[in-house]
C-alpha cells in the first residue's frame, strides 16, 4: 500500500503546540523557533513544558472516565532531563528508571523513592543495592536469578524489597521488530509458563515482599488488540495466583501506546484505559502504567539548519545537508523512523514542493532524516523543525565525528529558557590522557 506523506498543513493540523505565523513564522508553545534558533545556533532541542502537561493531563483523565485509580511512572528512557522530569512530577508523575544512574536522576528531580519502579535484564548487584538503600516502590524482576539475588542482597541488607514479576505473554505488538518485548524469544521478562512457579517461590523467599506482576509488550503499539491479549493473560495469572492462596495486589501495566509520526491513526489513550478496565478492571487492584513515549515524542522539536544543497543526476533527489546528524537524532538511522519537517520561515510553508533527501554531515551513509521528502526550495541558512523528538531524541545522542551535544531549551506560555547549554568543544577531550611512554608532543 502506497502511503502519502501528510504536507505542512497536515503537519501542523494534528500538533495543536504548533502553528505557523505569518510574520514569525513556525510557533511553539507560543514562542518564535526563529528567536531561538537566532541566539541558540543549530542544532537545538526544544521541549514543550505545556504540551508535557496537558498530554499528561489527557492521560490520566482516560483512567478517570473509566473509573481506574492509576499510577503513572513516566519512563525515563524517553527523555531524562531534569527539567522534563520536573514538570512531570508537578503532574503527579512517578518513575519507571532501567539503571542506578536513572535512579539517582529521577531523585535528583525530586521524584519520591516510593514512586520509583525499576525494570530491566541487567540490574547489577550495585544497583540493586542502590535500589534497596532508597527503598524504592517496586522492583519489576525479570529473572529466577535476578529474583534469587534480590533475596540475597536484602537479606544481607535488612531490607525488604517490594517486587513484581515481569511476565512476557507471548504476545506480539505488532509495531517494530527492535521495539517489541513481549513475544516469545525476547530478551524481556519471565516465560508465560515459568512466571507462576517462580511467583511461589518468591513468596517463601527470605528479604521479598511478592506484591504483583508487571508486564511490557512493546512500543508505538497503534490498535487495542495486542493490549488486550496480553493483560487478559495477566489477569487469568492474577485469578490463579489469588486461587492458591498467594498475594497478588498489584499489577504494573508497562507502556507502548504510539503516537502519530506519519499517517498513522494514533489512538487515543482511551483505548488503553479500556483494555485495562476490561481485563483487570474487577480484580481489585493497585495499577499503574509507564509512558515515555506518548508523554514525551510530541513535546519536542530539534531545530537545524541547512548547510548546503547537493545537485543530483535527474530522476535521483537532490540533498539539502543540515548541520543536524545521526548523532543527534538517531531514530532515523536506528528505525528508519519518519518524523515531520516544518521549515521555521512563513513564506516557505506556501511554497510549491518537490522531492528532497535531507542528510546529515556525519561519515555514514545511514546519516538521513528523510528520502525524497516533499518539501519547498529550502536555501543555504533556511531553519527547519524536525517534529516529534521529545523521546528518543537528546536522551540517545552522542559525540560521534568529535560533534558536540547540541543545546536544549525549554518553552512554555510564550517564556522560553536554556535548560543545557550548547556542550563545549573542549570537553570533549577533557578527561583524555595520554599514557607517558608516549611523550607530551
Amino acid at each position: 500500500m502506497t502511503r502519502h506523506d501528510p504536507d505542512i498543513m497536515n503537519l501542523l493540523a494534528s500538533r495543536p503546540s504548533l502553528h505557523m505565523d505569518a510574520q514569525d513564522g513556525l510557533i511553539f508553545e507560543g514562542v518564535p523557533l526563529q528567536t531561538i534558533a537566532s541566539q541558540m545556533g543549530t542544532p537545538c532541542w526544544v521541549m514543550g513544558a505545556g504540551t508535557l502537561r496537558r498530554r499528561t493531563r489527557n492521560l490520566r483523565k482516560a483512567f478517570t472516565e473509566r473509573g481506574l485509580g492509576m499510577s503513572i511512572h513516566y519512563a525515563l528512557k524517553a527523555n531524562d532531563h531534569l527539567a522534563t522530569l520536573a514538570v512531570l512530577r508537578q503532574e503527579g508523575c512517578g518513575a519507571d528508571i532501567v539503571s542506578g544512574g536513572e535512579l539517582r536522576r529521577a531523585c535528583q528531580a525530586g521524584i519520591h523513592p516510593g514512586d520509583i519502579v525499576f525494570s530491566g535484564v541487567g540490574k547489577t548487584d550495585a544497583e540493586l543495592n542502590l535500589a534497596l538503600q532508597e527503598d524504592i516502590g517496586q522492583i519489576n524482576v525479570e529473572s529466577a536469578e535476578e529474583l534469587r539475588r534480590l533475596s540475597r542482597l536484602a537479606t544481607a541488607a535488612g531490607a525488604v524489597a517490594r517486587v513484581a514479576l515481569r511476565v512476557n505473554p507471548h504476545v506480539d505488538a505488532d509495531t517494530h521488530d527492535k521495539i517489541s518485548t513481549g513475544r516469545l524469544g525476547d530478551k524481556f521478562g519471565i516465560d508465560w509458563a515459568e512466571a507462576p512457579a517462580l511467583y511461589r517461590e518468591g513468596c517463601a523467599l527470605p528479604g521479598l515482599e511478592m506484591i504483583g506482576l508487571a508486564t511490557h509488550i512493546g512500543s508505538q503499539i497503534l490498535t487495542a488488540a495486542p493490549f488486550r491479549a496480553a493483560y487478559a493473560r495477566i489477569a487469568e495469572m492474577v485469578i490463579g495466583l489469588r486461587q492458591e492462596g498467594l498475594p497478588v495486589h498489584a499489577v504494573d501495566c508497562g507502556g507502548g501506546l504510539g503516537i502519530r509520526y506519519r499517517d498513522e491513526l494514533a489512538p487515543p489513550p482511551s483505548i488503553l484505559a479500556g483494555a485495562i478496565a476490561e481485563t483487570l478492571g474487577s480484580l481489585d487492584l493497585r495499577l499503574a502504567i509507564e509512558p515515555g513515549r506518548w508523554i514525551a515524542a510530541p513535546a519536542g522539536v530539534l531545530l537545524t539548519s541547512v548547510i548546503g544543497l547537493k545537485a543530483q543526476r535527474e530522476g535521483i533527489s537532490d540533498f539539502a545537508i543540515v548541520d543536524a546528524a545521526m548523532n543527534d537524532l538517531a531514530r532515523p538511522s536506528l528505525y528508519d523512523s519518519w518524523h515531520g519537517m516544518i521549515p521555521l520561515a512563513p513564506d516557505l510553508a506556501y511554497a510549491e514542493t518537490a522531492p528532497l533527501s535531507v542528510v546529515g554531515p556525519v561519515c555514514e551513509s545511514s546519516d538521513v532524516f528523510a528520502r525524497d521528502r516533499a518539501l519547498p526550495p529550502l536555501r543555504p541558512d533556511d531553519r527547519i523543525a524536525i517534529l516529534d523528538t521529545g523521546a528518543y531524541g537528546a536522551v540517545m545522542s552522542s559525540t560521534y565525528n568529535a560533534r558536540p551535544r547540541a543545546a536544549q531549551v525549554m518553552v512554555e506560555n510564550g517564556a522560553w529558557e536554556v535548560i543545557t547549554p550548547r556542550q563545549r568543544l573542549e570537553s570533549l577531550w577533557a578527561d583524555d590522557s595520554i599514557p607517558e611512554w608516549l611523550g607530551a608532543g
